[in-house]
């Protein structure tokens, strides 16, 4: 398979293609499918499912709730839930990708592989990749190798799925010890150009040349396809392949996790194109398959993060087995999981759990800064970042983060010898980080130093990000207080454009303008400030003087030079 995913668009097109919608009901207009529906677009899961229910006591054979009741439980994992109700819709007659997905799934786990047989010869199918690739591990599970292997081919031989088709085939041969032949389809096809190896072919094909006492060269492909880029996996694996250690195939070790493994390349092929709550729907059922996959779970985890049900994260991230060498990166994303719940206090103890057990991991100390931050403890959070740079080789260049990110914390507690050192350390590292050129510049003009070298910081982050608004406004924020108040309006113009919204942009411009003598549209600009403020925000009061009085007798009230009279020559 190709390194990351397949063209996004012509996957989609072969998972939906496969979708048909038989005896569709009219959408009920009843105020619990509504805010079921409401819930469930809003990825509220559980309430989405209680509205849902209710729903169907009232119309038990809509198959529009029962679709949508189905989309929500399969999305928590309820899968007992799901499963009934995929039944009753299959039972009512009606053909759709999700129930017919999800029966496939409870076939493969009961390894009743002729009811997935019987499934697509009926025509109740999920699409092309989907219907290929389980007929043919439907047919090695019944013990009919030589059809498996044409079902495998003709998958290959359709257009948009060749590299599907050819890594399920090697996965299949290997699955049943026939790891010869598996070795010599990767070796022809990646030659070839027909597969380009992604994470997961890696480590099968890897761990198929182990089989075959082939060490050497399952060590050249990991470094030849990974490089230096080696997470804690690839890692170990290496290191039982380098060493002599007894390195089991364990990639794909039967027909239902082949099925998994199916349902987990679409979910990966579609990530980030398709809606998340869609992709959830295959990650979960890979799930359902294979409980303690680690991909799947961080997977899993990570869409269900983006669609900001923390909660749910936290418990996927918790799945994965202390055993496995993914085991920190999982107990990280599930501190920060917890973190962007709100809940510091069990992030907390999640990484106050992990000095402990990796007490050498520079992550997790930036991981309890980043908490400590957030919580509002920035000296904890200064003392964590510091703990983390502690822990790096002098070379990594990751170390460039820490350094801003403990910079950024001791400008807030007014250290600024030390804020401006580990700014220009971050420099070092990356010379042309848009972020720290922003931040250390806008910092030195505020306090009036090193003016020349701070404008021109500023300049080179605008360069190199002319689409961030917050960027764009420090450069035209500096050059007002700099006194160049027609290039400012310029520059913070563009700045509202590309941050409609920002209070802070839109008070910055309603000063530029009160400069240049548009006295209207700075009122007007502080008044669209207002409007994006919280009600008790400590800035909004100043902008109220300003309505009340203008610009000119605010500054003379905080004891600085009106506008009208400031020196505009700088």
């Amino acid at each position: 398979m190709k390194t990351g995913k397949m063209c996004s668009a012509a996957i989609a097109a072969l998972i939906v293609s496969g979708q048909v919608a038989f005896g569709q009901t009219a959408t009920p207009d009843a105020g619990a499918y509504l805010a079921g529906r409401s819930a469930g677009l809003a990825a509220d899961f559980s309430f989405g499912a209680s509205y849902y229910a209710e729903a169907l006591r009232a119309d038990p054979t809509n198959v529009v709730i029962l679709e949508n009741a189905l989309t929500v439980e399969l999305s928590q994992a309820h899968f007992n839930k799901a499963i009934s109700l995929a039944s009753a819709m299959i039972d009512l007659g009606d053909n759709r990708q999700v129930p017919n997905l999800v029966a496939m799934g409870e076939a493969a786990k009961a390894g009743t592989w002729a009811d997935i047989l019987s499934q697509l010869e009926d025509g109740r199918g999920i699409g092309p990749v989907v219907d290929g690739l389980a007929k043919a591990w439907a047919q090695l599970a019944v013990g009919d190798t030589e059809a498996a292997m044409r079902s495998f081919d003709e998958v290959t031989e359709t257009s948009g799925l060749r590299s599907f088709g050819i890594y399920h085939k090697a996965l299949a041969l290997a699955a049943i010890d026939r790891f010869e032949d598996a070795a010599q389809i990767f070796e022809l096809t990646t030659e070839s150009g027909g597969l380009r190896h992604n994470r997961r072919s890696a480590m099968a094909h890897a761990q198929i040349l182990a089989q075959l006492d082939r060490r050497e060269d399952a060590v050249n492909l990991i470094d030849t396809v990974f490089g230096r880029g080696l997470d804690d996996r690839l890692t170990d694996l290496r290191s039982r392949i380098s060493d002599g250690s007894p390195v089991p195939y364990d990639v794909i070790t039967s027909p239902a996790e082949g099925i998994a493994e199916i349902f987990l390349a679409v979910a990966e092929a579609l990530n980030g194109d398709a809606p998340d709550n869609y992709i959830l729907i295959y990650a979960r059922m890979a799930q359902y398959l294979t409980p303690q996959h680690t991909e799947t779970l961080l997977l899993t985890a990570g869409l269900l993060e983006n669609l900001q049900r923390f909660d749910l994260a936290s418990a996927t991230y918790s799945a994965v087995p202390r055993s496995d060498p993914a085991f920190a990166l999982a107990e990280l994303g599930r501190a920060e999981a917890l973190r962007d719940g709100g809940n510091y206090e069990g992030a907390r103890e999640v990484l106050r759990s992990m000095t402990f057990d990796f007490p050498n991991l520079p992550a997790v100390y930036v991981s309890m800064g980043d908490t400590l931050r957030a919580s509002g403890d920035t000296e904890g959070a200064n003392a964590a970042y510091s703990e983390a740079l502690a822990r790096y080789q002098p070379t990594n260049p990751d170390r460039w983060i820490v350094h801003y990110t403990r910079a950024v914390t001791f400008h807030q507690l007014d250290k600024w010898a030390e804020a401006e050192a580990d700014f220009r350390a971050a420099l070092e590292i990356r010379p042309n980080q848009p972020q720290i050129l922003n931040y250390l510049g806008y910092s030195l003009v505020e306090r009036g130093e090193k003016l020349d070298e701070a404008l021109q910081m500023i300049e080179r982050a605008v360069a190199a990000q002319p689409e961030n608004g917050a960027i764009v406004d420090s450069y035209g924020w500096v050059l007002f207080q700099l006194g160049q108040y027609d290039e400012a309006v310029v520059h913070l113009e563009n700045a509202a454009a590309l941050e409609a919204v920002d209070p802070v942009i839109n008070d910055h411009l309603g000063d530029a303008y009160w400069a240049v003598g548009r006295t209207t549209e700075a009122r007007f600009q502080w008044n669209r400030a207002l409007s994006f403020m919280e009600a008790n925000d400590e800035d909004a009061d100043r902008i109220r003087m300003k309505l009340s009085k203008g610009l000119d007798a605010v500054l003379v009230e905080e004891g600085e030079q009106p506008i009208d009279v400031a020196d505009r020559s700088q």
